[in-house]
């Protein structure tokens, strides 16, 4: 099962909805895709889709998924590391009014290049990925709340 997280910024992410059900039509998926999708707007016969998820159904779906496709969220993209998940994470991007802001690209790019997700720029990029993550071995996420907080500082003094 392929757990899609979209976070609950009040802004859509139609975007990667619309990538991922093209993903579906062409067959390069092919499990049941569940989705939290927040504020975006999005119907599909092929996705089980909610507003929000209770956060025990959260941590039902989570524990149950193969694989989460998760916007750039800090807080999405540690709940399923944590539970030794592989991740495929795309950014919400300003140029889009997804965000205010292209802070996801750069949290993206930071825990991909530490290997414990694969990061994409731009959802056309979810398809090559989506073949990458079979092989993709990420590496094992241990809690550090202290090297967790120096790397949002260092984030954040950088931008």
């Amino acid at each position: 099962m392929i757990l899609v997280l979209l976070g609950t910024q009040n802004n859509s992410f139609h975007r990667l909805l619309e990538e991922i059900q093209k993903n579906i039509d062409n067959e390069n998926i092919q499990e049941e895709v569940v989705v939290q999708k927040g504020y975006t707007k999005f119907e599909s016969k092929d996705m089980t889709i909610y507003d929000e998820l209770p956060i025990e159904k959260f941590n039902e779906l989570i524990e149950k998924a193969d694989l989460v496709i998760t916007h750039g969220g800090v807080g999405s993209i540690i709940n399923s590391i944590t539970r030794g998940k592989k991740v495929i994470a795309v950014p919400r991007l300003k140029k889009y009014n997804e965000h205010v802001n292209d802070h996801q690209l750069d949290i993206i790019q930071t825990f991909d290049e530490m290997g414990y997700i694969i990061g994409i720029q731009e959802v056309q990029q979810l398809g090559e990925a989506i073949k990458k993550v079979k092989e993709f071995k990420p590496k094992e996420y241990i809690k550090n709340t202290g090297n967790i907080i120096k790397i949002i500082e260092d984030f954040i003094d950088n931008n």
